[in-house]
C-alpha cells in the first residue's frame, strides 16, 4: 500500500455498450504511463500472472468477447501499486439474477504520487478529462488516494488513522462500491464527475454552479448532461490535526448529501470505509 492518485468512474451501462470506450481508455492510459508500467494481470483464479504478448491478446478477448468481464492490471511485482487499471463490466442488459440490483460498471486507474509531481496538476487534470471524454459516466472522482490493499490486516489500522486525519486521501473498496453504488455518489475528491441522474436533480450545470461559492471551485460542463467540479488548482489531502478541514470539499459534500453513498455498518468495523463516520467525514 502506498500513497498515490486515482481516477474512478461509475457507469450505469452494460458492458456490451462500454467495451470500445474502455479499450480507448486503456489505450490512452498506456500512452500516458507507458506500456511497461504494467507488468501483471489477474487470471480467472485471481492469481497474478506476468503480462506478455499472449497475455495482452487474452485481455483483449476478455474485454471484447462476452457480456461481462473483470480486468485487473498492475505494475510488476518489483514496483507494487505504482500503476493499475481495473475494470468491472456488468451484464446489466441480462436477467437481473446475474448481478446485484444496485450494481454499476466501473473503471479505476491509479498512478503514483511521482506522476503528479513530474507532470503537474494541470497535466493530470487534462489527462483525466481526456480519459473521461467518451465514457457515459454517472459519477466519478479523481484525487489523492491510498493505492494497493489498504484493508490488509498489516496496514489497516494505520490507514484508518491516516484517512481520518487526511480526509481527502481516498480509500476505495472498488468491488464493493461497484456492486452497491446504484445512482448515488461518493464523498468529494479533488475532481468530481457528475452525470445523470444526480446532475439533472441538481438543476444541471447552472443549478450546481449556483450552490458552490468557494473561490477556487470550478464547474465545467462536459457535454449536455455531464460536468466536472474541481476543488482548487491541485489536490489536497487535508490535515485535521493542523486545522486543514478543506472547506471547499465540505461545501460540495453538503450540496451532494441527499445523494451520498452511505452504508450503516458498525462504527468499530475493521472495514471502516463502510462506516457512516468515514463516509460522512466531510459532513460531521
Amino acid at each position: 500500500m502506498r500513497d498515490g492518485l486515482q481516477l474512478c468512474l461509475f457507469i450505469q451501462h452494460e458492458h456490451n455498450a462500454l467495451k470500445h470506450h474502455i479499450q480507448r481508455a486503456l489505450d490512452l492510459y498506456l500512452d500516458a504511463v507507458g506500456k511497461e508500467a504494467l507488468g501483471l494481470y489477474s487470471d480467472l483464479d485471481g492469481q497474478w500472472q506476468p503480462l506478455d504478448a499472449e497475455s495482452w491478446r487474452l485481455i483483449h478477448h476478455w474485454l471484447h468477447d462476452g457480456d461481462g468481464t473483470s480486468i485487473h492490471l498492475l505494475s510488476a511485482a518489483t514496483t507494487p501499486h505504482q500503476y493499475g487499471f481495473h475494470y468491472l463490466g456488468y451484464a446489466l442488459d441480462q436477467p437481473e439474477e446475474l448481478y446485484w440490483p444496485d450494481s454499476v460498471s466501473a473503471l479505476l486507474m491509479t498512478f503514483p504520487s511521482e506522476f503528479l509531481e513530474a507532470q503537474g496538476p494541470e497535466r493530470f487534470r487534462a489527462l483525466a478529462l481526456e480519459l473521461t471524454s467518451t465514457l457515459p459516466f454517472s459519477s466519478g472522482q479523481a484525487g489523492l488516494s491510498f493505492n494497493g490493499v489498504p484493508q490488509s490486516s498489516v496496514v489497516r489500522d494505520q490507514v484508518k488513522a491516516l484517512s481520518f486525519r487526511h480526509p481527502a486521501m481516498d480509500v476505495l473498496d472498488f468491488d464493493d462500491v461497484a456492486r452497491d453504488l446504484g445512482t448515488r455518489v461518493r464523498a468529494p475528491a479533488w475532481m468530481n464527475f457528475l452525470g445523470p441522474p444526480v446532475l439533472h436533480e441538481l438543476g444541471g450545470v447552472d443549478g450546481l454552479r449556483s450552490r458552490l461559492h468557494s473561490p477556487d471551485t470550478t464547474v465545467q460542463a462536459l457535454g449536455p448532461d455531464r460536468a466536472v467540479v474541481t476543488l482548487g488548482p491541485w489536490p489536497e489531502a487535508g490535515d485535521t490535526e493542523q486545522g486543514q478541514t478543506l472547506p471547499a470539499y465540505r461545501e460540495l459534500a453538503r450540496v451532494l448529501e441527499p445523494w451520498l453513498y452511505q452504508e450503516a455498518r458498525s462504527e468499530d468495523s475493521d472495514f471502516f470505509t463502510m462506516t457512516r463516520r468515514w463516509q460522512r467525514r466531510f459532513l460531521d
